[in-house]
């Protein structure tokens, strides 16, 4: 009895050192997400803003535009 007891404390050990280094895969997969998500963030900000930046002069007014040739 006392050779099983000490084969499941064994055990036990075991999957919790798997567990661990588990835990800190995930940690470290979740840090390097986080860490991508902002910098995609920042990257999509600065996209938008030079985007509003080019649409008022890449785009004439309506009333500037010269009808087509049908009228």
């Amino acid at each position: 009895m006392n050779e099983d007891i000490l084969y499941r404390l064994d055990q036990l050990e075991t999957r919790l050192a798997f567990q661990d280094d588990t835990i800190e895969q995930l940690n470290r997969e979740i840090t390097a997400q986080g860490t991508e998500t902002a910098r995609l963030k920042a990257q999509l900000s600065l996209m938008v803003k030079k985007l509003k930046e080019l649409q008022p002069g890449e785009v004439a007014d309506q009333a500037d535009e010269t009808p087509p040739p049908h009228y």
